[in-house]
């Protein structure tokens, strides 16, 4: 029999939509696979609650990222609030779970907690009966991530499966995939051929700067920043789908226009990453993923408080990216790590060996070979899970 195949996302963000996508062309491909549904989970919802997951996020992200961050650490401990937020979710999703019901899938991937949780309850109580897996879309994994009922995890890193490991899940459930991203991040483009696409000189070292696709991030004082920096070099800006902020960049650039490619929003991200030597901007989860899949460096500013953080943790430590604190040592830190071409050639080894291109084939293939049963944590494992968490330093 032909799997029936549906893919939960939440448009908090960009990152949890992006991956499922990448999950979705993958599913489509295997002849194993009869029927593939994607939908945004929030699309079930009323507007107040769709608000909540995605306008008031991103308020956050640009007036209030400190808040962010003391709400991701306050709210780390399995379990925590639990039962009033799935509640909550419960309330807000019942189209969402008529839909569900009604589509009966084999198996089903949720690429962000809130749907992973409502997938959970149904399972619970017997109202549906699939395989639920999770794909955690940071390199971490919050403890919201974690639910009741489930198949399998997939995370970015050895790291975080043998956190799950140390909570008490068990490791044959757990999956390093790396994050889902779309294929044509692992071909290869003939970067003199795309650089002169683009107006740019086919061999000058090439920075790319995004602003993320909702032009979110102080982008234009970017742009007067690298106007200072000594190397002489190019860089294209992708200013996402803001006019406003293009506007602002362009007029930041106008007195060296010759040094910049100023783009909106872009759908082909693959082959800018592919001709650029460093990238500047936020590590999100898929941003980042995609990046290392291309063997791009980072140079990490202004990360969002809690995830973003923790993502530029494993990018430092493993010699894949540099941070850039403040604004005023930009310049500095970009040029001399272009002074120091070994440096920057172990920086591109780095975050190539950190990259999983496949990780898409590699979700799809492990669940359509595998035939485990799903596993409900009772009482005893979900507090002995609480316990695990609590001694570890972070939540002291």
């Amino acid at each position: 029999m032909k799997k029936r195949v549906l893919i939960i996302s939440t448009s908090a963000g960009t990152g949890h939509v992006r991956a499922a996508q990448a999950l979705e062309q993958e599913f489509i491909r295997d002849p194993r696979v009869g029927e593939v549904v994607h939908e945004d989970a929030l699309k079930f919802t009323n507007k107040l609650f769709r608000d909540f997951y995605s306008t008031l996020y991103m308020k956050l992200v640009r007036s209030a990222p400190d808040l962010l961050g003391w709400v991701y650490k306050a709210s780390d401990e399995p379990w925590k609030g639990e039962a009033a937020r799935l509640q909550l979710d419960r309330l807000n999703t019942l189209k969402l779970i008529r839909f569900i019901e009604k589509f009966d899938p084999h198996i089903t991937v949720c690429t962000h907690f809130m749907p992973a949780g409502i997938i959970s309850h149904l399972q619970e109580t017997k109202r549906l009966h699939t395989h639920h897996s999770i794909i955690v879309t940071d390199f971490d994994c919050h403890a919201m991530w974690l639910s009741r009922t489930f198949h399998r995890y997939f995370v970015a890193l050895d790291e975080t499966k043998a956190h799950l490991e140390a909570l008490g899940l068990p490791p044959e459930r757990i999956t390093v995939s790396g994050i889902p991203i779309d294929p044509v991040f692992s071909q290869p483009v003939d970067r003199a051929l795309v650089r002169t696409s683009y107006g740019l000189h086919p061999e000058k070292t090439t920075l790319l700067l995004s602003a993320g696709a909702l032009g979110v991030g102080p982008t234009e004082l970017i742009v007067e920043r690298l106007k200072q920096l000594r190397n002489d070099v190019q860089t294209i800006v992708v200013c996402g789908r803001s006019e406003e902020v293009k506007e602002r960049v362009a007029k930041a650039a106008a007195t060296q226009r010759n040094r910049f490619c100023i783009l909106g929003y872009s759908d082909r991200m693959h082959e800018l990453m592919h001709i650029s030597d460093l990238f500047i901007g936020k590590p999100g989860g898929l941003t980042t993923s995609e990046a290392l899949a291309c063997g791009l460096p980072m140079a990490i500013f202004s990360p969002i408080p809690g995830q973003e953080e923790r993502n530029a943790d494993h990018l430092l430590e493993e010699g894949a990216g540099i941070r850039c604190n403040e604004l005023t040592t930009l310049p500095f830190k970009i040029d001399r790590l272009l002074d120091d071409p070994t440096r920057l050639g172990a920086m591109r080894a780095a975050a190539k060996a950190m990259g999983h291109p496949d990780a898409a084939r590699t979700v799809v293939k492990t669940l359509l070979d595998d035939h485990l049963p799903s596993l409900a944590l009772d009482d005893e494992q979900r507090e002995a899970i609480a316990l695990a968490a609590a001694r570890t330093p972070n939540n002291g």
